[in-house]
């Protein structure tokens, strides 16, 4: 056991080391200058065609296989919006000082751009399945566009297969066990601390109980497919991310004198300048390159930017328009980044439990605990309960979010039945989630979620002309007002079906 200890910590240093970090920030940096910064030189057009369509035309729905794009965008936000928005950003603050949330920032305004490649991307070679509803994602966009490549066919498919094998490791491991474990044990200390109903095969009875109640309630959303999925995350994902950010607010108006320093700070050691003095931390340029790693690597956890998973749930769009969907995907990174973790950050800032003038975390403060800690800090009990609910909603609409990505790619390898069988075994994991204890268990499945990144990013940059040409085709069309023929779909069919929504205005 020890010696895969040390080969995991090695191949995870590899995927989540410097080397992933840069190759993810260095995707989003590229997708920014070839689209022209998209993000922000288009900022009113994605605003008003995703967050300010959600009553409108993102609702609509025009294809019987697919989502309205709202909901699409609902389903990829459940599994990004999780534990790390709370806990990852209290985390990031500890180890890197307050300038880690402007590099969490740097990493959000990049991998806005990474996550709208990716999607459009998947729009553009996705397929329907034997039952008519879409299936998409980094494997197709590898094996039919990096692989129709010259000399590259092998390449695209390999690597489309690699993607799919990490993909549903890491979705047994992030995806389930370890999420359904932080779900039992925040469950268990907060509400049924008090209860003692023995132990079941070494393990706490009240456990068990509780995995086979979350294990239930998983079997009727996950098998009722992916409309049912993406009911649940439509109903669910939005109330609870409103609910905590308004619950936020109000710790933060209880702090309010506070916000000048707390943004002031979040500046001043965004380089990890020598306010981290006393030598013991090392030298200067340790301390900044400390600070960048903590606020970039965890901007990309919450966000999911570069691992191709929500590309998954964005193909379900009834939207015909790859950029279309991409937007939402730009809106995905905003909201999940931007508005949740910032918000997490001046919470944490705000608490008492940051010094702001060296930028350092106060003696006895634990960082899984800091947020929750906050919030108890002004509201007493009741604010700790109120955090513990929100990281369960988090935690859970993250396993119903990574079921479908585990069925996707299943699908992919082995075909649809096969994607049925999937789901029940990650059903009954679900059990085994609630008793567990081994944190090597989660180490190794973290180290597959980074390796999903690597073969997704190839294919990202090998088909960034791609993205250029579909970016430039819609403003040029749809902003400019130009007319010239829609780039939809690599498949001529779907291109052609395509065509006949756009003449109709349903794109």
């Amino acid at each position: 056991m020890e010696t895969v200890r040390r080969v995991n910590d090695a191949v995870n240093s590899f995927a989540w080391g410097s080397f992933g970090l840069v190759l993810l920030l260095g995707t989003g940096l590229i997708c920014t200058v070839i689209t022209g910064g998209f993000q922000l030189t288009h900022l009113v057009h994605w605003v008003k065609k995703t967050i300010l369509s959600y009553k409108g035309e993102g609702r609509i729905i025009n294809d019987a296989g697919a989502l309205s794009q709202y909901r699409a965008f609902c389903m990829a936000l459940s599994s990004t919006i999780g534990t790390g928005n709370i806990a990852g950003v209290s985390t990031a603050i500890c180890v890197g000082g307050p300038g880690a949330v402007f590099w969490m920032w740097i990493a959000a305004i990049l991998g806005m751009m990474t996550k709208y490649s990716e999607t459009v991307l998947g729009i553009y070679y996705r397929r329907r399945n034997s039952e008519g509803a879409w299936s998409g994602g980094p494997m197709y966009y590898l094996e039919d566009g990096l692989g129709s490549i010259k000399n590259c066919k092998k390449l695209g498919r390999i690597l489309g297969i690699l993607f799919c094998i990490f993909t549903v490791l890491a979705s047994f491991g992030i995806g389930n066990l370890s999420q359904i474990n932080k779900i039992t044990l925040n469950t268990q200390a907060t509400f049924l601390h008090d209860i003692d109903m023995g132990e079941f095969l070494g393990k706490p009875t009240i456990n068990w109980w509780i995995g086979i109640v979350l294990m239930l309630i998983g079997a009727v959303i996950i098998m009722g497919g992916f409309r049912r999925l993406a009911y649940v995350s439509e109903t669910l994902m939005p109330v609870a991310s409103l609910v905590y950010v308004l619950g936020c607010l109000i710790i933060i108006l209880f702090n309010v004198t506070e916000i000048p320093a707390v943004f002031a700070s979040i500046f001043k050691f965004a380089l990890g300048q020598d306010a981290l003095k006393g030598g013991v931390a090392g030298t200067a340029v340790q301390v900044a390159m400390n600070t960048i790693k903590s606020g970039c690597k965890r901007g990309v956890f919450s966000n999911e930017a570069g691992l191709g998973s929500s590309v998954m749930a964005h193909v379900n769009t009834c939207a015909r328009e790859p950029v279309k969907q991409g937007m939402w995907g730009i809106a995905e990174v905003f909201f999940d980044t931007i508005i949740i973790c910032t918000i997490t950050a001046v919470v944490v800032l705000t608490s008492g439990y940051i010094d702001l003038k060296t930028g350092l975390t106060k003696e006895e403060t634990n960082d899984a605990t800091l947020v929750a800690n906050a919030f108890g800090k002004i509201l007493g009990r009741p604010g700790e309960i109120f955090v513990v609910i929100i990281i369960v909603l988090f935690a859970f609409t993250t396993v119903m979010g990574w079921s479908y990505y585990g069925a996707k790619v299943v699908e992919y390898l082995i075909g649809v039945t096969w994607a049925k069988v999937y789901r029940i075994i990650f059903i009954c994991l679900m059990v085994f989630g609630a008793v567990m204890e081994s944190s090597l268990a989660w180490d190794i499945s973290d180290t597959f979620n980074g390796l999903m990144m690597i073969p997704n990013l190839i294919g990202v940059l090998v088909l960034s002309p791609l993205i250029v040409k579909l970016t430039h085709n819609y403003v040029d069309r749809r902003i400019r007002g130009k007319d010239i023929t829609p780039m939809l779909s690599y498949n001529s069919d779907i291109q052609a079906e395509a065509m006949k929504a756009v003449k109709k205005g349903a794109y």
